[in-house]
């Protein structure tokens, strides 16, 4: 993973003013990857959405981090249901009259 696409977690906390420890506690219930390089967390920029919103559910809606990921988790079932039938149709697709 290239440096270039991380997000150093000090920065992104100052940013948004909010305590390193939700980040990490984030990464306890295995909702985001921290990576340290030379001491300083870092965590991939293609999870930036889901920290934003998961950001967002903590600090605006008061959901706690098991609300969150109960959430998490749910919404990952929801897109794996929605590729499954997206794939089925495909499949239905060639059953259908021209």
């Amino acid at each position: 993973m290239e440096n270039n696409n991380l997000i150093q977690l000090a920065q992104f906390c100052q940013l948004h003013n909010i305590d390193t420890a939700f980040i990490f506690a984030l990464q306890e219930y295995e909702l985001v990857e921290i990576v340290v390089i030379e001491n300083n967390p870092y965590f991939p920029q293609e999870q930036l959405p889901e920290v934003e919103k998961m950001l967002r559910l903590h600090y605006e809606l008061n959901i706690n981090l098991e609300g969150i990921d109960a959430i998490a988790t749910l919404l990952k079932r929801i897109n794996t249901l929605e590729q499954e039938l997206i794939a089925t149709k495909n499949k239905l697709r060639v059953f259908e009259p021209d």
